[in-house]
């Protein structure tokens, strides 16, 4: 059967204009002028039968009509734009993007990304280090890691790994003229802060370890450095700039290599994970398909001590 002829330029004028409830708005956007766009929605008008718009004074208003026609045209322009998206990327050669924080891009992915490549030669990764949310319609993204609390309504997530947090520092510390031999000798020492930010809120602080130490009171949470990157707070804790609450994923090749120290055993959760997400559709795709399997896999031979 075949479909009807569609107004097209008026559903784009008609959406423009209902976004805006201006025309001349909608004409600015559009770029072209107000007459033209009143012609493509009287055009949309007749075709449907019915008025879209009416006037109250300077301003246009929805009708009925308009009202119930736009949340489904919305929808079906945001489904065109991510039926382009996908084609642009086959069109550019295959290019898996994949969203991740600055952190694990450069802490956990970089140290591993050629056992990836050496995988899968065929593949090439275009990595998106912000911590930015992402709407996989309007974004030319195709799987996102992000660090939070795993609910992703609509989305396909895999938890990679969970986190900790316990102190950490450079080794030199440990000996050093004031020796780290216990929790009460951290008042001496200059605290580093990570106050990384993203969707889920800051990650859990100092206060909240020493809380669960039981020696909230000894130490003046009120001192030390703070950053905003972990990335920066870990290697101002490599660097010896003090002490540094570290989040198990970020500071373990650290810790392996000896950069980093733990003068202290006790940890926490972090109450928060590292999970792959991506809309169901593109799980068929065999760069997407790779990818997830590799990622899990790495994930799962370090949880269970693995090399990865």
């Amino acid at each position: 059967m075949s479909r009807p002829l569609l107004p097209l330029s008026g559903f784009r004028a008609f959406e423009a204009a209902a976004r805006h409830l201006s025309f001349a708005r909608a004409a600015d956007e559009l770029r072209v002028t107000p007459a033209a766009i009143s012609h493509q929605v009287r055009t949309l008008e007749d075709y449907l039968g019915v008025p879209l718009f009416r006037r109250s004074g300077r301003r246009v208003l929805l009708t009925e009509a308009g009202q119930i026609l736009l949340p489904d045209l919305r929808r079906s322009f945001d489904l065109m734009e991510a039926a382009m998206g996908q084609v642009k990327r086959l069109a550019a050669g295959g290019i898996l993007t994949v969203s991740m924080s600055p952190s694990f891009a450069a802490k956990w992915l970089m140290p591993r990304i050629e056992h990836f490549r050496t995988r899968h030669p065929d593949i090439d990764l275009r990595i998106d280090a912000d911590v930015r949310l992402v709407d996989f319609s309007a974004n030319e993204v195709d799987i996102v890691i992000r660090y939070g609390p795993g609910s992703y309504p609509g989305l396909k997530s895999v938890l990679l790994f969970e986190e900790e947090l316990f102190p950490v520092c450079s080794p030199r510390l440990l000996s050093g003229a004031v020796p780290l031999r216990s929790i009460a000798d951290l008042r001496q020492h200059t605290l580093l802060h990570d106050e990384t930010i993203n969707f889920a809120g800051p990650i859990p602080s100092w206060r909240v370890w020493l809380q669960t130490v039981g020696l909230e009171q000894a130490v003046d949470l009120n001192r030390g450095l703070r950053f905003n990157s972990s990335v920066t707070a870990t290697q101002a804790a490599v660097d010896g700039h003090g002490v540094l609450l570290g989040r198990s994923l970020i500071v373990a090749d650290d810790l392996s290599a000896g950069r980093l120290a733990r003068p202290f055993a006790e940890s926490c959760p972090a109450g928060f994970g590292y999970y792959l997400v991506h809309p169901p559709q593109v799980a068929s795709r065999a760069n997407v398909h790779a990818f997830v399997d590799w990622i899990i896999e790495e994930a799962t031979g370090e949880e269970t001590g693995g090399k990865g």
